[in-house]
């Protein structure tokens, strides 16, 4: 009599599956080699001046630079080259009648994304796992080779105006310009609230240096202002050290990147940035951090529109679906790129910035799947 049918069709599912994900996984990953081939040999074209100006040593340019670079670049055009990868071997594989055998043999269209959907998956947990923990721990590196060979400019900036922020929810401070070479601020303000937000303290001083010594402030032409409901007490001096709870790192935020924290640093970073009142930092910061968690979706998202896309034979062939597809990718982009300048200096939500184009291109994505014949 044989095996069973259902044997026999379990297997048949299987072959196609494995088929399937082998050259969605090849293909991809071709692509990506290729095109990091491309994108580096240019690169060291273009900053090779700045490597020999430097005397950057070549272990440092391989290892600490483009080593570093690759898995950075891989995070951020992983779902258009996965756009691209999907596009070219399901076309192929249309032109060469074999969806349609596949779909004559019994199987359904939707059981026959299902190694599309594993495949998507696997890329996008590892694109995760750069973005939210690797990628963060090698751009210090990346960051720092710049300084020191590419951006030399970069290490001699020691000079910062107009610093505002809140290191408490009961104090603000204010600092017209700030050295960090010499530890001095000029035109320094500090205001303390009470609970009701109301003014009762303002302490102002044309020039505050820090001694590293005693860790005290040196502050001239010292100005303090205490408000005690109705009453108020002034108190003047040309020179005093004051206790402030304060440090010369707290005024700058060079060497503070984003870009170099890891998931919970980054956390971290947008409450403190949040109670000291830094709105600007605390949108740039979440954007950063929804972008980490939902743009791995995209590589979904971009998988379906893909099939969808490439799956039926047409005349045009893969030059067709490549450039219908290219045209969709750069659409995301740019609507990506919308999105996150309207955060920056618009009034919109940095979680519906980074969500919008993944709900619209994921419904697209859908309606796509849903129209394509089957």
């Amino acid at each position: 009599m044989g095996r069973p049918t259902v044997y026999t069709v379990l297997q048949h599912y299987k072959i196609i599956d494995r088929y399937i994900l082998w050259k969605y996984l090849k293909t991809f990953l071709l692509a990506l080699a290729l095109i990091i081939v491309i994108i580096i040999t240019f690169d060291v074209s273009e900053k090779l001046d700045d490597f020999l100006h430097n005397h950057a040593p070549l272990k440092e340019i391989v290892l600490n630079y483009y080593m570093n670079f690759i898995p950075g670049f891989v995070n951020l055009y992983s779902p258009l080259f996965i756009f691209i990868a999907v596009i070219f071997f399901t076309s192929k594989m249309a032109g060469n009648t074999e969806i349609i055998a596949i779909l004559g043999s019994g199987v359904s269209y939707k059981r026959m994304l299902r190694p599309y959907v594993f495949g998507s998956v696997i890329v996008a947990m590892v694109v995760a796992l750069l973005g939210n923990f690797v990628i963060p721990v090698s751009n210090r590196t990346l960051i720092e080779f710049e300084r020191q060979y590419v951006h030399t400019y970069a290490m001699n900036r020691n000079y910062f105006s107009n610093i505002h922020f809140q290191p408490n929810p009961q104090e603000q401070v204010f600092v017209e310009s700030f050295d960090v070479k010499a530890r001095t601020g000029y035109r320094f303000v500090i205001d303390s609230y009470d609970t009701s937000r109301r003014l009762k303290d303002r302490l102002t001083a044309d020039v505050i240096r820090y001694d590293t010594a005693t860790g005290l402030w040196e502050a001239q032409r010292y100005f303090r202002r205490h408000i005690d409901g109705d009453r108020e007490k002034l108190e003047h001096r040309f020179v005093t050290d004051i206790s402030l709870k304060l440090k010369p790192e707290d005024f700058h935020r060079v060497s503070t990147h984003i870009e170099t924290m890891t998931t919970p640093q980054l956390n971290r970073h947008i409450e403190q940035e949040r109670i000291r009142g830094s709105a600007g930092t605390v949108v740039l910061a979440k954007i950063e951090l929804y972008q980490r968690l939902l743009n791995p979706l995209a590589i979904i998202i971009m998988t379906f529109i893909g099939v969808a896309i490439s799956s039926r034979k047409t005349r045009g062939g893969i030059g067709l679906h490549l450039a219908l597809g290219i045209s969709i990718a750069f659409g995301y982009i740019v609507f990506m790129r919308v999105t996150e300048v309207f955060a920056i200096n618009g009034n919109l939500q940095p979680l519906m910035a980074v969500l919008l184009p993944q709900l619209v291109f994921g419904l697209a994505a859908g309606l796509l799947v849903y129209k394509v014949p089957k």
